[in-house]
């Protein structure tokens, strides 16, 4: 017996070695001409006033609110006029936090538009199923399960936090693998309310569902299958979020390359081929990565930006019809793609109005560069920057986080923008295990169940600036202190502040960063893993709260405090 087990023990140790030679020799022959791009220059303006700002255009085919979309409004800025709070540094009392179980997996809530009696519906659809929830008290006012219910159920969940609870070391990885274990079944991540009250959700199999009231005029009533839509078998597959056109139609990407428009009453669709998709391996890499990775951006002129794996794309959708032709205005971009993954970043807008307009994402390099694609035409004598692999890129800044100075960082989430900032946080895991892979869907167990441990927790936020007088996209500041290890960061520009959520010791909490120097002005501490966000991002909503998704379930921090003055998106 003593003889397999050293037998065993020695081929444990052979295959560890192997692996870890065969790592070194990989990271070694890998091209990392990204270091050698020239960092962002030091900002040499200032923050606009709010009041110069142009925001982002409501969607009038939207349900009217805060979020009745995925980052916010078609645009994808995940930023708002609306002040959130201003504080001090505190633990929150027990009434400053409203919370309601709903499973894993409920990243985000979204809005309807408000009922004439005043109310106000969210609705969040996770791995247990579709939730109709009460804007105000959170009750749930309807369910519809998945089969997973029946398994991922709240005693499921109460252990898993407990035993996170106790420990989120190296040993707790299998803990960490069962929190994410249900994300795998998880379908509709990215789903759309319209002004009509409906909610869209694109399904696995190719289908597109709406649910809405069973009653009209009734939020409390039962929730009701209003309509179905089910793509033809050459179109079906893997879709990768979801965005609504200002006439209302349901715009979604696959992830092998077809773009789709289904209209409000799911009963007619079109779709088109993204360029590059016919001449490109468009096969699903590993789960998470497919040809396109990520949702969409859409304008008010019916400009669509979608990310492919090598390319920014700009399709133009006329009311009836797509095109990627560059006679009606559509464009393909080649970007920086080290990883030969391409891009995590859902595309963001920014520049309104009469500003220097741009779509932002960051790029497929080893160490990502926030990159600016000018969204319409580019300027007449543009030069092409120095590693730029296309002429319309206007700008393109490597993700250093400052002192830290980061050889690796890659981000599944958008660029945060509010008027020329741009602003990005580092989530690869400070520490990775040796037995782990150095890249890949593994540091989603470091950064997600595990990611408030500092042997695990990543930090730096970086914020970058463009400058219109010279046209160039400048450093404004980075906080080499600060920790957002898995959500996506929200800008108030009413309170001057950038809200993400983080941890300290274990603890999650809500930071606050002033949007102008970077600085931290305060946080809130909520508690132990119950509090993990999970990859979800706080929103603010009309009277300053913060709402946030956790690891089980839909989480509201309501403090104790005056509002600031507020100024309404």
């Amino acid at each position: 017996m003593k003889r397999i087990l050293k037998i065993i023990a020695v081929a444990l140790l052979v295959l560890i070695a192997g692996y870890l030679i065969y790592g070194y020799i990989d990271e070694a022959m890998q091209d990392r001409s990204d270091l050698d791009l020239p960092l962002a220059p030091a900002a040499t303006n200032g923050v606009r006033p709010i009041s110069e700002i142009a925001m982002p255009p409501v969607n009038p085919m939207a349900a009217q609110g805060v979020n009745p979309l995925p980052h916010g409004e078609p645009a994808q800025q995940d930023s708002t006029k609306i002040s959130g709070p201003l504080d001090k540094t505190r633990r929150l009392e027990a009434d400053e936090l409203a919370f309601v179980h709903l499973g894993p997996g409920h990243f985000g809530a979204f809005n309807s538009s408000e009922y004439p009696d005043g109310r106000r519906l969210l609705w969040s659809n996770g791995v247990n199923g579709l939730y109709k929830i009460d804007y105000e008290t959170y009750e749930i006012y309807d369910h519809l399960p998945t089969e997973q219910a029946k398994e991922f159920t709240k005693k499921w969940a109460d252990g898993i936090t407990a035993e996170l609870d106790e420990n989120t070391g190296t040993t707790a990885l299998y803990t960490a693998y069962k929190a994410l274990t249900p994300l795998m079944s998880l379908s509709g991540i990215y789903t759309v309310v319209g002004h009509n009250g409906w909610i869209y959700i694109a399904k696995k199999d190719g289908s597109v569902v709406a649910y809405g009231d069973s009653i009209k005029d009734d939020p409390a009533s039962k929730i009701e299958l209003k309509a179905k839509f089910q793509l033809p078998k050459e179109l079906a597959g893997a879709s990768v979020g979801m965005n609504m056109s200002f006439d209302g139609w349901i715009i979604f990407p696959m992830e092998r390359g077809d773009l789709i428009a289904v209209s409000e009453d799911l009963k007619e669709y079109r779709s088109i081929r993204l360029k590059h998709a016919d001449t490109e391996n468009t096969e699903t890499q590993s789960v998470g990565y497919g040809w396109v990775r990520n949702s969409i951006a859409i304008d008010k002129d019916g400009g669509i930006y979608v990310a492919s794996r090598n390319h920014m794309h700009k399709v133009i959708w006329d009311g009836d019809q797509f095109s990627t032709d560059e006679k009606d205005g559509a464009w393909t971009a080649k970007y920086r793609n080290g990883t030969g993954e391409g891009t995590g970043a859902t595309p963001s807008l920014m520049g309104f109005g009469d500003e220097d307009k741009f779509v932002v994402i960051t790029d497929g390099d080893m160490r990502m560069n926030v990159t600016l694609f000018w969204r319409d035409g580019v300027p007449k004598g543009w030069k092409t920057l120095e590693g730029a692999p296309s002429n319309r890129i206007a700008g393109m800044a490597p993700a250093s986080m400052g002192k830290l100075d980061v050889q690796k960082i890659q981000s599944e989430q958008t660029v945060i923008v509010a008027g020329y900032g741009a602003l990005v946080v580092n989530n690869r895991p400070r520490n990775i295990p040796f037995f782990l892979p150095k890249d890949g869907n593994s540091l989603g167990l470091l950064n997600g169940p595990l990611g408030g441990n500092p042997k695990f927790q990543p930090y730096g936020v970086q914020k970058f600036q463009w400058n219109p007088a010279n046209k160039k996209l400048e450093m404004a500041w980075v906080n080499e202190t600060m920790s957002s290890p898995n959500g996506v960061p929200w800008v108030s520009l009413g309170s001057g502040q950038v809200y993400l959520m983080g941890a300290r010791d274990n603890e999650w909490t809500m930071e606050a960063i002033d949007w102008a120097t970077g600085k931290p002005t305060f946080h809130y501490i909520l508690g132990g893993q119950k509090w993990n966000n999970e990859y979800s991002g706080p929103t603010i909503d009309e009277k300053g709260r913060v709402f946030v998704g956790t690891m089980w379930g839909r989480a509201r921090i309501q403090p104790n405090v005056p509002r600031p003055d507020s100024s309404s998106k």
